[in-house]
């Protein structure tokens, strides 16, 4: 299943290790650092402000959508066709 992060993006939900909340991110030293480390394989879908941090085990992605709005598209069960 694929899980549409923002911008057109679909992800592999298996490849999805964690979704999180922008602002746990802005409260911790821990993981700035971690996002500056990985700065060449971060791409920002927000045009506007990032609201959740998607990632993966190639990527990191900058998403303008809610970690909660994100949660419940990664439930629904939907058929993608070629």
């Amino acid at each position: 299943m694929y899980l549409h992060v923002g911008e057109d993006i679909l992800i592999k939900t298996d490849d999805i290790i964690a979704i999180l909340d922008k602002q746990l991110f802005d409260q911790s030293s821990i993981t700035e650092d971690f996002l500056k480390q990985r700065e060449q394989v971060s791409l920002n879908l927000a045009k506007g402000s990032i609201k959740s941090v998607v990632i993966t085990d190639k990527h990191i992605y900058y998403s303008p959508l809610s970690s909660g709005t994100l949660k419940k598209r990664s439930q629904k069960k939907t058929i993608l066709f070629d």
